[in-house]
């Protein structure tokens, strides 16, 4: 049974400021599987971001339904664009805030912290932490919840590549140690078949999968910039400059 399977008969956003109503989504279907690695691929404004409140139960004002595997009620982890760290908390404090109570929250937050080398910024507040940081915590946050689904919203936006590709090698390194299943946002291709084992191609509006493709690389293949080249322009069938 898959982990998350998605219909979504409507999904519109109301007329404003004398626009016509726009259907974001019509007729639109998702099936992904239990601990599978989803890249959500398409260009920004087109509504991943909604298909991933959606999901979440963020956003309800939608006509279809979200359905999760036998469980029915999984636990789940949403890492953002912005790392929406509170800055009159600590590292810790923020990493527990998604927590039950009690110390053993504190120790799961610690152990995270410590994977991901921030233990010794437990105390700091985020107002000293560079944005690598920051979005670091972030990631502690998300994966101390022990999430069975994990959604991530373009988590690496922002960041100098140097910066970015260490933070896809941590998220590989967390989910090899912490398996949950991932749908991930992206408007970077590259980015989606880094990190990715299936990877959705989407364009619209309304929204509508146009390519659905499995990522067979090695860890030692996905490091090396030719296979991703080699791999995006042989499944994706890209044009230069179509996709980022």
């Amino acid at each position: 049974m898959s982990a998350v399977s998605v219909e979504i008969v409507s999904k519109t956003f109301p007329a404003a400021g004398g626009a016509p109503e726009r259907a974001l989504y019509r007729d639109f279907r998702l099936d992904v599987a239990d601990r599978s690695f989803v890249a959500l691929l398409g260009p920004s404004g087109l509504g991943k971001t909604t298909l991933l409140n959606m999901i979440a139960g963020v956003d309800r004002d939608f006509v279809g339904r979200v359905g999760f595997g036998a469980g029915g009620s999984p636990r789940i982890g949403y890492a953002f664009q912005t790392p929406r760290l509170l800055p009159w908390r600590t590292v810790l404090q923020n990493v527990t805030l998604p927590l039950p109570a009690g110390e053993g929250a504190r120790e799961r937050a610690l152990r995270v912290l410590s994977e991901m080398g921030l233990a010794d910024a437990s105390d700091v507040y985020p107002e000293r932490l560079s944005l690598g940081m920051q979005r670091r915590v972030a990631l502690a946050r998300a994966f101390a919840l022990e999430p069975d689904l994990l959604l991530m919203d373009e988590p690496f936006v922002s960041l100098d590549e140097a910066n970015a590709d260490r933070l896809r090698d941590l998220l590989t390194e967390l989910i090899a140690r912490r398996p949950t299943t991932v749908l991930f946002v992206t408007h970077d291709s590259r980015e989606a078949f880094r990190l990715a084992d299936r990877v959705v191609a989407l364009d619209g509006p309304p929204v509508r999968i146009t390519d659905d493709v499995a990522v067979t690389l090695t860890p030692e293949q996905r490091r090396m910039p030719s296979e991703i080249e080699r791999l995006r322009a042989a499944l994706l069938g890209l044009k230069r400059g179509a996709v980022a």
